[in-house]
């Protein structure tokens, strides 16, 4: 597992070619969820928690933000 940032609720991983980020956030009554970024076959995958809204605060956002951009990098290898 790779640290993505000092904060431990960013955590990027890589499994041969797919990389995963996972990113803390909350629930419209504030308990704890994951959104996760994926690529699969050269394509962004966001997973929300099941049935739920994803809500994020600030440094949650800037987390999610440098996933995707990382993700959308890979993918367009």
């Amino acid at each position: 597992m790779e640290t993505g940032d000092t904060d431990s609720t960013w955590r990027g991983t890589t499994t041969g070619q797919r990389r995963t980020w996972q990113i803390s956030c909350g629930d419209v009554v504030d308990r704890d969820r994951q959104l996760t970024v994926k690529v699969v076959q050269g394509q962004v995958v966001l997973v929300g928690p099941p049935g739920e809204t994803a809500v994020l605060s600030h440094d949650q956002l800037v987390q999610l933000r440098a996933a995707l951009r990382e993700a959308a990098d890979q993918a367009e290898r």
